[in-house]
């Protein structure tokens, strides 16, 4: 026994002069041995510059930028307006005490306003936003090499806020639509515009959101929120990506001080397409309508119509006579689908009616007092824009 425990001793004894012996090795040359004594194991990144810059970094976006530039241009408009007459200028009395002070005609002047627009097309046609040249009567197009140009308005269509312009040119600088699917949170994106009037100006900065809606700005949203500073004069400028591929059209901006705050958006380049064509081959949108207001779901009203979810849309209100109010819908009902395509929320509802062709048969998935039932819609053609219908 007494040399079992002898031979003991000397093992542990042996073991601790070894930890020992490695510990000091390892406080006079660190990372010499093969473990760091850390629990957590990590992943550094490697020391070489070669392999610690990723891929898809790049030290420039002038290749971007001098892409897409020519293809951006500059918007004029002017429209004429007539200041309204002083109503106190007919009475004798008024006009005995103050004489002239106040202008007695009502003379028109003209008003000017300015913007961006995109190239679309080698013929000529322009892409901008529809508040750009709202009720202008005489419109200029400015290129990047100074030209500047005549334009006329094709069509627009205020719910994205988008029109397509035309001037009498030929081998123009067309921008390269990107695919419309491959936009991601955290892309690079420039912003081309003309800020101010103070000239074609680039902004760079990321994606910070996708598929931004609710935001009160159009009736269709489906907006691309970023960082690139978007300022009055950027609109219907260009969104593009670091390949100089137009991803969307700036149109608006979230600001209290009518300049920059870091929160812009831009209507995608899914809507813009649709859209431009629509308007190219027509002259104007048609989408879908049956005739009904809807609001959102909250877990409150889910709760109180005993829903299992917040999913759907809730039945406002019905236009008498229209299309909904013909087959049967009620306020009150939760519609659920349309055409067998679920529905989200209010904004899915109006995308999924508004894609529907005039005078086609669509089934409506509702609920009503817990019940599901189907009822048989005849889509409408959607009337001119009214601010304060939802559907």
């Amino acid at each position: 026994m007494y040399r079992f425990w002898l031979l003991f001793s000397q093992f542990v004894a042996a073991i601790a002069v070894v930890v020992a012996a490695l510990f000091g090795l390892d406080r006079i040359a660190p990372g010499l041995l093969p473990f760091d004594g850390a629990a957590v194991t990590i992943r550094e990144a490697a020391n070489e510059v070669a392999q610690s810059r990723a891929p898809w970094q790049v030290a420039s976006y002038a290749y971007a930028a001098s892409k897409s530039q020519p293809s951006v241009v500059n918007i004029f408009t002017s429209k004429e307006i007539r200041s309204q007459r002083n109503p106190l200028m007919d009475d004798p009395l008024f006009r005995r005490f103050f004489g002239d002070r106040f202008p007695i005609d009502n003379r028109p002047q003209r008003v000017s306003n300015l913007g961006s627009g995109v190239i679309v097309s080698e013929d000529g046609f322009i892409l901008t936003n529809h508040h750009v040249v709202e009720a202008a009567d005489e419109i200029q197009v400015a290129l990047s090499n100074g030209l500047t140009l005549d334009a006329k308005v094709v069509g627009t269509d205020p719910e994205t806020d988008l029109a397509v312009l035309k001037v009498k040119r030929d081998q123009l600088p067309a921008i390269t639509f990107a695919n419309s699917d491959m936009q991601r949170v955290g892309d690079v994106v420039l912003a081309i515009g003309n800020p101010f009037g103070v000239g074609q100006t680039v902004t760079m900065g990321i994606i910070s959101a996708l598929g931004r809606s609710h935001l009160g700005i159009n009736t269709f949203e489906n907006y691309i929120q970023t960082d690139a500073a978007i300022n009055p004069g950027n609109s219907g400028g260009a969104l593009v990506d670091v390949s100089g591929n137009l991803v969307g059209v700036n149109t608006a901006i979230f600001s209290r001080s009518g300049g920059n705050l870091g929160i812009g958006f831009a209507i995608p380049i899914s809507i813009v397409r649709q859209v431009m064509r629509e308007i190219i081959a027509n002259g104007t949108v048609t989408r879908g309508w049956v005739g009904i207001e809807v609001q959102e779901i909250t877990p409150e009203v889910a709760e109180s119509f005993g829903l299992k979810s917040t999913d759907g849309a809730l039945i406002a209100g019905v236009l008498r006579s229209g299309p909904a109010d013909r087959a049967g819908i009620r306020p009150g009902d939760v519609l659920i689908a349309v055409g067998g395509k679920p529905v989200k929320d209010s904004s899915s509802l109006l995308n999924l009616i508004a894609a529907l062709p005039p005078d086609k048969v669509v089934l409506l998935n509702l609920i009503r007092a817990q019940k599901e039932m189907k009822l048989p819609v005849t889509i409408e053609k959607r009337p001119p824009m009214q601010r304060d219908v939802q559907e």
